[in-house]
């Protein structure tokens, strides 16, 4: 794998994870107990903890794309290992 693709894959990785971190331990500004601001929406986090979950993102992200790409050197799982793979989508075969 180059090193482009590998980079690239990663940030695919840490982007998706960020996504799926992001509303953990979120309260609004009300469960806070905090009085909002004029004008912020009710649903605008209080305290959204970035710089912790950018530290989680980038450490579940580097787990994930290290699972990845061990799969890719030892090759662990292939495409022929996923049932009803070749059946489906352009790797259906010309002869079914």
């Amino acid at each position: 794998m180059k090193p482009a693709s590998a980079v690239a894959i990663y940030l695919l990785f840490w982007t998706l994870t960020l996504f799926a971190v992001l509303p953990f331990g979120v309260r609004t500004t009300r469960e806070s107990g905090a009085e909002p601001v004029p004008g912020q929406a009710e649903s605008a986090p209080h305290n959204p903890m970035l710089g912790k979950k950018l530290l989680w993102t980038t450490v579940v992200a580097t787990i994930l794309f290290a699972l990845f790409y061990a799969n890719y050197v030892h090759g662990w799982i292939a495409l022929e290992d996923i049932p009803g793979w070749k059946d489906t989508g352009p790797y259906r075969s010309i002869a079914s």
